[in-house]
């Protein structure tokens, strides 16, 4: 028993180590001016209204080979809603060749609302990631403020909905034109880490991938044993492809406690309001496809400018 307390004391020890050398790098690879810096000069604070359309069905040529569109319903009683993910997915690709910031960055908003479903050990992760989509809204204020003499457009209002950042005009509007603007600006640096809003759309990118490869995973069939991999066991083989290769050892190693501490399989499938794998992997599957346009489209435009690998 003694043996016991010692070896669960040892395991809370490392724990708390990892976690507390996790906080200290954190400020190292992230960028930095974050959330807690706003109301400053150049970094305003920006507040949320989301508007609630109603629940859609998939378009036809996104469902199931040989089926109709699932319906894509409302989950009560949860932040995270699959369809208006969905939604949002979609109008972020209404651009040929590009991908509008301001839907994708409501994508954001709706995975952030998935991964703090998950649990506290990653809420820690889930946010570093909203630091990078309100990074990017306050760049693209910033900039509209600046075509604006300083004073912001006419229609701001407070900055209470998401039309007020920016993004639906000028160089922010889309992942293309930032990344032409930030380069003719001299803002994109190759050889040491910045604030430019390529640099942190990276990391969303990189994140981005991470996301689809789990849900590819959750929407895989049992083994030839019968036996589902856990969304343990899926989120750290995703992780392993997308993140850990840009991820210094001591983020490695905390994200083992982050998989370890995940729900199980039948938490992941009412989250996207499906009452089993059967109804979960048409639903799954046009999530998924979806997450993949976003993420080639996008990786084309970074590829086309060099900025896969920006530091």
């Amino acid at each position: 028993m003694v043996f016991l307390r010692r070896t669960l004391l040892r395991r809370c020890l490392l724990l708390s180590a990892i976690l507390a050398l996790l906080l200290f790098s954190s400020s190292f690879w992230l960028p930095q001016g974050g959330v807690a810096d706003c109301g400053s000069a150049g970094q305003p604070c920006l507040t949320f209204n989301h508007q609630t359309p109603e629940p859609p069905l998939a378009p036809i040529d996104w469902a199931e080979p040989g089926g109709a569109p699932p319906l894509l319903q409302e989950c009560p009683g949860q932040s995270f809603q699959a369809w208006r993910l969905l939604q949002y997915l979609q109008s972020s690709l209404a651009d040929a060749d590009d991908v509008l910031l301001e839907p994708y960055l409501q994508s954001w908003d709706q995975l952030l609302s998935f991964m703090e479903s998950l649990g506290s050990m990653v809420s820690f992760f889930s946010q570093k990631v909203e630091e990078k989509v309100v990074l990017i809204r306050q760049l693209s204020l910033k900039h509209s403020m600046g075509d604006h003499g300083g004073r912001g457009p006419p229609d701001l209002a407070g900055l209470q909905s998401p039309a007020s950042f920016g993004l639906k005009t000028g160089a922010y509007r889309s992942i293309r034109s930032m990344v032409e603007a930030e380069l003719k600006a001299g803002i994109v640096d190759f050889t040491r880490r910045t604030d430019s809003g390529c640099r942190t759309l990276l990391r969303l990118h990189r994140s981005l991938l991470w996301l689809e490869l789990m849900l590819e995973g959750l929407a895989e069939g049992p083994d030839t044993d019968g036996q589902y991999k856990t969304p343990g066991e899926l989120s750290r083989d995703a992780y392993k492809v997308a993140l850990a290769p840009h991820h210094p050892w001591v983020l490695r190693q905390a994200a083992e406690f982050v998989f370890l501490a995940l729900p199980d399989r039948q938490y992941f499938l009412q989250l996207v309001c499906v009452r089993n794998q059967q109804e979960a992997t048409p639903v799954l599957h046009i999530i998924i496809h979806a997450l993949k346009l976003v993420h080639t489209q996008t990786q084309r435009i970074l590829a086309e400018h060099g900025m896969l690998e920006l530091p």
